[in-house]
């Protein structure tokens, strides 16, 4: 079977928010193993949205819609869905004394303009919202066809989709076997440099296939099968696997979701292992992403951010002497912040980062980007000069990620 996704709202043209709702759709189609071949934004514009669901309903088994069912005179699906369909709008009874009930729980009266939401069109199947006020719909069409209209917040499409969707979707238009998908997640290596280790996987034909997809800070490879069933997708997507970890190595920090914060953590945890972070450049970055993962205080005791020379002097041991010969930025700085942070927190780990992220304070011998980070363990103080592109925001990312992967590194090695 083949579906096709429509997101409504101009607000999703404009950028002004991301299309969440999109990634998740797909994720629970393929799972259910069906095709999907287009995605597409619209605004609130009833021509330009009857244009896109005509072209999908003629060339797609599953229509599925999100977005566009509010009270508001831009919120335009519904009418659209009637006159796409040449279906009449009915009051639903039963949906009319939900939304009543949503007001009253929360004693606010409910305004005339709500009552639209209440409007279902002919022979179609009105889903419950458990959390908003509008329905999802389910709507059979043309014999063997679907338009699926769900709610674009996330909070209410979600349950509709797991509670309702799903199974119908899963009675009536499972495809022939199942799709899943695996992310390999890398870092410390440039979207060129994974593409020329794995050239050849990523020209692979289905039923397995892989993808590539570059971050800020990480390049992913997605692999994705389809098979008979899921045990079978899964070996497809082992041997692949298996090849990429050959050929990557240690440049592999996890996999799927997986941040490389949580693997620090982790991996302290397994070890046995306290850490105290002192950083500048980064901002406090590195130790907003520890605490990050629930459970991190039991091996990430204490952090400071000492940004000004004055802090880095008083907090951090750093002699005035020493910040004026060599610089804050310099590797005589950071090798003193990662050991006086140690002796202070009493850990068994340390990380010193200290750099110029932007977009002032460049020098010529101390380009833009210039990052040092030092890690302090029991026998040693390892050092790393880094240099970093992107603007301010990006350095300060790309730095953070470098100091966990130097952590990560060290515990796994």
């Amino acid at each position: 079977m083949q579906a096709e996704i429509i997101s409504i709202g101009t607000e999703l043209i404009l950028g002004k928010i991301v299309n969440t709702n999109a990634g998740y759709l797909s994720r629970e189609l393929s799972n259910l193993g069906i095709d999907l071949f287009y995605q597409t934004a619209v605004g609130d514009n009833k021509l330009r949205l009857l244009t896109v669901l005509k072209r999908a309903m003629h060339r797609s088994d599953i229509v599925i819609l999100t977005g566009g069912l509010g009270p508001t005179v831009d919120d335009i699906t519904l009418e659209v869905i009637a006159q796409a369909t040449q279906k009449r709008l009915i009051l639903n009874a039963a949906v009319l004394k939900d939304i009543k009930v949503h007001f009253q729980k929360r004693h606010i009266p409910m305004p005339k303009n709500n009552m639209r939401q209440a409007l279902v069109p002919e022979n179609a199947r009105a889903l419950k919202n458990e959390v908003g006020t509008a329905p999802g719909l389910i709507i059979p069409y043309d014999e063997k066809k679907v338009l699926i209209a769900l709610p674009g917040v996330p909070q209410e499409l979600k349950p509709m989709m797991q509670r309702d969707v799903i199974k119908y979707l899963a009675n009536n238009f499972a495809g022939e076997g199942v799709i899943i998908s695996q992310a390999i997640r890398t870092t410390g290596l440039a979207e060129s440099q994974v593409n020329q280790k794995v050239k050849d996987i990523l020209n692979l034909k289905p039923p397995v296939t892989v993808g590539i997809y570059a971050h800020t800070d990480t390049v992913d490879l997605n692999i994705t099968a389809k098979a008979k069933n899921r045990l079978q997708a899964k070996r497809l997507i082992q041997q692949i696997e298996r090849k990429i970890r050959r050929r990557l190595k240690e440049y592999i920090y996890g996999e799927n979701t997986q941040t490389l914060e949580e693997v620090v953590i982790a991996a302290l945890k397994k070890a046995k292992k306290t850490i105290a972070v002192a950083e500048s450049c980064t901002g406090g970055l590195i130790s907003k992403r520890l605490t990050n993962v629930s459970g991190s205080s039991k091996c990430f005791p204490l952090g400071i951010v000492a940004y000004s020379d004055k802090f880095k002097q008083s907090l951090l041991g750093v002699p005035k002497e020493v910040l004026a010969k060599s610089g804050t930025v310099s590797k005589e700085t950071v090798r003193l912040m990662a050991c006086n942070i140690k002796q202070l927190a009493k850990t068994d780990l340390s990380l010193g980062v200290t750099g110029i992220a932007g977009p002032k304070g460049a020098t010529k011998n101390k380009p833009l980007g210039l990052v040092y980070i030092a890690l302090a363990t029991p026998r040693k103080i390892q050092i790393k000069e880094f240099h970093f592109h992107g603007d301010r925001d990006a350095v300060r990312q790309r730095a953070s990620q470098a100091a966990l992967d130097l952590i990560r590194r060290y515990l796994t090695s």
